[in-house]
């Protein structure tokens, strides 16, 4: 049963690769450019009878003018033609959209020419007179890295996704713990210290229920905006969530990351903000906690929650400003 169950799940592993395959087949247009009416028929035909949808042209000016109109994935095109050749036709294409891939056809004594048109962008050619196994071989391997880089692109673009916070494009809290996993251990590697900061709008509850959630939103845009302009090239910025914030400060310990905070501190104050005199404090401002790995603690939880203590203990002492965390436990004595 184990065995047969494997089986099917391997069997719609690959039906449902070739039916992307087929789809990506439907969905791609290709242009073939030829003045002569035997080769653009052969290669119509051949390419029909592939999935492909096809347009042909006998004249590469009329062709140009459809590159951007019908989302041509591919042109074929001669290089030796009346009127605008393909090699002309290739470096407007590519200027047009640098994405189009073009495949070039040329005769046996004239290859050099065929090289060329590659410098220029061209992605294959074929060469005359055309075999119907080359055509399909070269035009099925473009169409499969056209879908392989989609897929490669759209992979980058998820993983992106993944780590940022869709409403300020700051890291996300799940790669902000990620992050600090690394830099936890990069500080362990290289014998420094490392920084957390754990800041919080003040009163935000307040300001969304005045002002209405959008206006909410745009000022935390604008918290995040400032955070990322006035943060070093190596700290890392992230949404923690809700109205707080999280920065990590490697290489750094917590009298240095004091100065950072109050000065984004100051910034922010000082920053205008829409309908900020609703606020109780008549300014938007922000409350900031700082702790220091190792320290202050000797793992990424404690590090969190001491620095949290700290922004807690801010806001107990009025809000609007920075408290650094002090270790409760004394230092011993050495007896003399």
């Amino acid at each position: 049963m184990m065995v047969t169950g494997i089986n099917n799940l391997l069997e719609e592993i690959v039906q449902s690769e070739e039916k992307a395959a087929q789809d990506a087949r439907s969905l791609t247009n290709i242009m073939v450019v030829d003045d002569e009416p035997i080769m653009r028929n052969l290669l119509t035909d051949v390419l029909q009878d592939e999935g492909y949808s096809v347009r042909n042209f006998s004249q590469a000016e009329d062709a140009l003018k459809k590159v951007i109109s019908d989302n041509v994935a591919i042109i074929i095109t001669d290089i030796k033609m009346k009127g605008m050749d393909g090699m002309e036709l290739l470096r407007r294409a590519k200027e047009m959209n640098h994405a189009v891939d073009v495949v070039v056809m040329t005769g046996y004594a004239s290859i050099g020419t065929a090289i060329e048109s590659m410098k220029l962008g061209a992605i294959d050619y074929l060469t005359k007179p055309l075999n119907i196994d080359q055509i399909r071989l070269i035009v099925n391997k473009t169409v499969e890295r056209q879908f392989l880089k989609k897929r490669a692109n759209e992979s980058a673009f998820y993983k992106k996704m993944s780590q940022v916070d869709g409403l300020t494009e700051l890291f996300n809290h799940r790669f902000f713990q990620e992050l600090l996993r690394i830099e936890i251990n990069r500080a362990n590697r290289e014998k420094w210290p490392l920084s957390l900061i754990i800041l919080d709008v003040d009163n935000f509850k307040i300001y969304n229920d005045k002002n209405g959630h959008p206006m909410g939103d745009v000022a935390l845009k604008s918290t995040a905006w400032l955070l990322k302009q006035n943060f070093r090239d190596c700290d890392f910025a992230c949404r923690y969530g809700g109205e707080e914030f999280a920065v990590i400060i490697p290489n750094a310990d917590k009298q240095l990351a004091k100065k950072m905070a109050n000065r984004i501190r100051r910034i922010i104050e000082k920053a205008e903000f829409e309908n900020e005199e609703t606020l109780p404090q008549g300014t938007f401002t922000i409350s900031l906690g700082i702790a220091e790995y190792p320290l202050d603690a000797q793992s990424q939880e404690a590090l969190i929650e001491k620095a949290d203590q700290a922004l807690y203990k801010a806001k107990d002492k009025g809000k609007n400003r920075v408290v650094v965390y002090k270790s409760r436990t004394k230092p011993i004595k050495k007896t003399p």
